[in-house]
């Protein structure tokens, strides 16, 4: 095996977990603060109409990461169960199924982006001054989609063959090239143009692809599994039905972000009735959450590969194992943040908000009463993690759907009349609570365990009759 290849199998439950979450949660940390120092590039050198203009762009991108997210989790589940089955050739069809789908998807959805751009601002009622910046930049972000792709679908794939710390190695790269290069194209310091909006695209395109070039070379240097050569470049155009397997799994992967998305969206309108100082608390008490939630999003991605890898192998002794430690370091680790940030929960929120806020004694009520809910929706998180190893998709859309949809806004708007505003922040753990059972119940009687998916790979990969 490669030396930064792990056999997730063997050895020590929780200690391997915790290993391999850890690498996962300073990638996420690390894209998060990523994207704050664009934006204080953005703002500190262009203005406000600047970071309007990224903030619709953001969510045209968004919406378009969401499907080719979910392909990537599809093949790194596809791959991880091959690895666990010791199966290289299988590992190598459903990476080539992968990377020639999310190709695919990449360039079309560039090329009607693009095509698109003004339709797509004027949809999302992008403000009219803000428009044509937003136009410029979405259309450069969207020529980064098939390197970002790839860069995106290898990370997971990587994961998905026991390897974290090298997809936090690179990100850690981008990371540098992408803040590193951000004033110097909006500016034009020293040899660079002046590119204005447009360099802060630039400085993403060229880290991307330096990224996604690295990691190429890491992995046929190394020659790891998810390599392809010679006659298995035929991998990229799969079987009908091995694409199909993907395609199904993949969109409703993806789905579940977009859910998410949607009553994130929902709840901002709702809040913005409460008026300007609950809205800048909301704003703030949701950046905190961003954070809170990275160790449970994690443990959910360690899982996920953990498990993968072992329901190949048939150790479904050891997958059960897995989503216990799961549960607990989540447990340990969210209710630790939490705990933290409601002790020192004003002077965290003045660095936001400045001292004397009048947002500040609202944003401390939004997370006292909502903040310690992550600790159920992480235990979600974690069981959707298992689940998702062996391919289980429906179900937690519908879960997700209920819960974040039907019930938490249900519970924001119905009971208004009774808690006033303070529905909004209760509609948190009431939404949390009712996802979490939910989830428990399908993790502990529903089907999810009675067809593995990379058996429904290798039939997909047979020649018809």
């Amino acid at each position: 095996m490669a030396r930064a290849q792990r056999d997730l199998t063997e050895g020590p439950i929780a200690g391997t977990l915790l290993r391999f979450a850890v690498p996962t949660l300073l990638a996420n940390i690390l894209q998060s603060l990523n994207a704050s120092i664009n934006t204080i590039w953005i703002g500190r050198f262009l203005g406000e109409k600047a970071l309007a203009a990224t903030a619709n762009a953001t969510n045209v991108i968004f919406l378009a990461f969401a499907l080719m997210f979910g392909f990537g989790m599809a093949a790194m589940i596809l791959v991880g169960q091959h690895i666990g089955r010791k199966d290289l050739d299988g590992a190598r069809r459903a990476i080539g199924a992968g990377l020639g789908l999310i190709l695919c998807m990449a360039f079309l959805m560039m090329a009607a982006g693009i095509g698109l751009t003004d339709k797509l601002l004027h949809l999302l009622g992008t403000p009219a001054d803000a428009r044509p910046l937003a136009s410029a930049y979405l259309k450069v972000m969207l020529l980064n989609l098939p390197f970002s792709a790839v860069l995106v679908l290898l990370m997971m794939s990587l994961r998905g063959i026991g390897d974290a710390m090298t997809p936090l190695w690179f990100m850690i790269l981008g990371i540098v090239l992408d803040a590193g290069l951000n004033p110097l194209f909006i500016a034009g310091i020293g040899p660079f143009p002046e590119l204005g909006i447009v360099g802060s695209g630039v400085a993403t395109l060229i880290a991307n692809i330096v990224g996604m070039a690295g990691l190429l070379l890491v992995v046929y240097g190394r020659d790891l599994p998810i390599r392809l050569r010679g006659a298995e470049f035929r991998y990229l155009l799969p079987r009908p039905a091995l694409l199909r397997l993907v395609v199904s799994r993949g969109v409703m992967m993806g789905m579940q972000m977009v859910v998410a998305t949607i009553s994130a969206l929902v709840m901002v309108g709702l809040v913005n009735h409460a008026g300007v100082a609950a809205t800048a608390a909301y704003g703030v008490a949701f950046q905190l959450w961003n954070y809170i939630q990275m160790p449970a999003m994690a443990i959910g991605a360690a899982v996920s590969a953990m498990a993968a890898q072992n329901i190949g192998a048939g150790r479904w002794d050891r997958v059960g194992a897995i989503t216990r430690s799961g549960l607990l370091f989540n447990l340990v680790l969210t209710g630790a943040l939490i705990t933290l940030l409601t002790y020192f929960d004003r002077p965290v929120l003045g660095l936001f908000l400045g001292a004397d806020s009048p947002a500040i004694p609202i944003a401390q009520r939004i997370q006292l009463i909502a903040g310690w809910s992550f600790i159920f929706s992480g235990a979600t998180l974690v069981f959707f993690g298992t689940t998702r190893a062996n391919g289980a998709v429906i179900a937690p859309v519908a879960i997700m759907f209920v819960g974040l949809v039907v019930c938490r806004l249900g519970f924001a708007v119905g009971m208004q009349p009774a808690l006033h505003f303070d529905a909004l922040w209760w509609a948190f753990p009431f939404g949390s609570l009712f996802t979490l059972a939910l989830s428990s119940l399908y993790y502990a009687r529903g089907g999810w365990r009675k067809n593995v998916l990379v058996d429904a790979a290798e039939r997909a990969e047979q020649p018809a009759d």
